[in-house]
């Protein structure tokens, strides 16, 4: 099959920009596609800094550099990029929402266009049903944070998805330097059913004073090799993400243990989302 030459990213926050990026750098052109200016100004200039950084290591030579930058397109209407030969959504982590997405996405893209999520835990099924005619081309293609630097390609298949469509994911991460690794269509599947219990029993054991989260972090960092804690992690990804995630899980599952633990429903409340609000477990206003 033809290498896909051109993509469209649906979302230009944290992962939608991330993927954008990744694709540049790999060769292929990247529509970066999102309602708000503001957001689209925010991953132009996280894409000029990445690029930028990654020439004074040496990653990169500048002229590599410049060509990744005139790959990047940054557009307010998903028309804008109707020519695309590959569209990924990396919207918020709400059913209706990507679902009202998915239906634009059908409208606006070619027949033989893949139709990829990088959803972390809502059923694809589910997704590919707002788009039944079109259900053989909707897939799960799930990047991980930062998407540049992690490896991983979480490819999750619908109960429709063709062999043809998993066949040209599974090439199509490999171009973008990436190991795809399939997983089923199940609530969360492999990565965040493991991982967001664990996020959620440190907030137990912070919420208990079992520890306080510094402790908790270094005790998981020490105690069990991991390259960053629980909680500094769940700041990483998002509180608001890793309780919408938590939320899926706890609806799909229907086990008690999978409810977003109180301490971190509080602070999502509050406002303190983690890394991207500058408050989360931890306070990063002063860094």
């Amino acid at each position: 099959m033809a290498q896909v030459k051109s993509i469209a990213v649906i979302g230009a926050g944290t992962m939608g920009s991330g993927i954008a990026l990744t694709a540049a750098v790999s060769g292929i052109d990247a529509f970066t596609v999102d309602v708000s200016e503001e957001q689209l100004a925010r991953a132009k200039a996280y894409h000029g800094k990445t690029i930028g950084r990654n020439v004074e290591k040496q990653r990169m030579t500048q002229d590599e550099a410049d060509a990744a930058v005139s790959r990047i397109s940054y557009v307010t209407e998903m028309d804008a990029a109707s020519q695309a030969e590959w569209v990924v959504e990396a919207a918020t982590e709400q059913a209706d929402i990507k679902k009202k997405i998915f239906k634009q996405m059908h409208e606006t893209f070619g027949d033989d266009v893949v139709l990829a999520t990088n959803t972390s835990s809502i059923s694809i099924t589910e997704i590919a049903a707002a788009v039944d005619d079109a259900a053989d081309r909707v897939i799960g293609m799930h990047f991980f944070n930062p998407v540049p630097v992690m490896k991983l390609v979480e490819v999750i298949r619908g109960l429709a998805t063709s062999e043809q469509t998993t066949t040209r994911t599974l090439e199509l991460a490999q171009a973008m330097g990436k190991t795809a690794v399939p997983a089923n269509d199940r609530a969360g599947f492999v990565s965040n059913r493991v991982l967001m219990p664990m996020i959620n029993e440190a907030f137990y054991a912070w919420m208990e004073g079992v520890a306080e989260p510094e402790a908790i972090d270094e005790i998981m960092k020490l105690g069990c090799n991991w390259p960053m804690g629980p909680l500094r992690l769940a700041d990483f990804i998002g509180l608001d993400v890793c309780h919408d995630i938590l939320m899926v899980l706890s609806r799909e599952l229907g086990q008690d243990k999978y409810f977003p633990c109180p301490r971190l429903r509080q602070l999502v409340t509050a406002g303190r989302l983690g890394n991207k609000t500058r408050h989360g477990v931890y306070d990063y206003r002063e860094a």
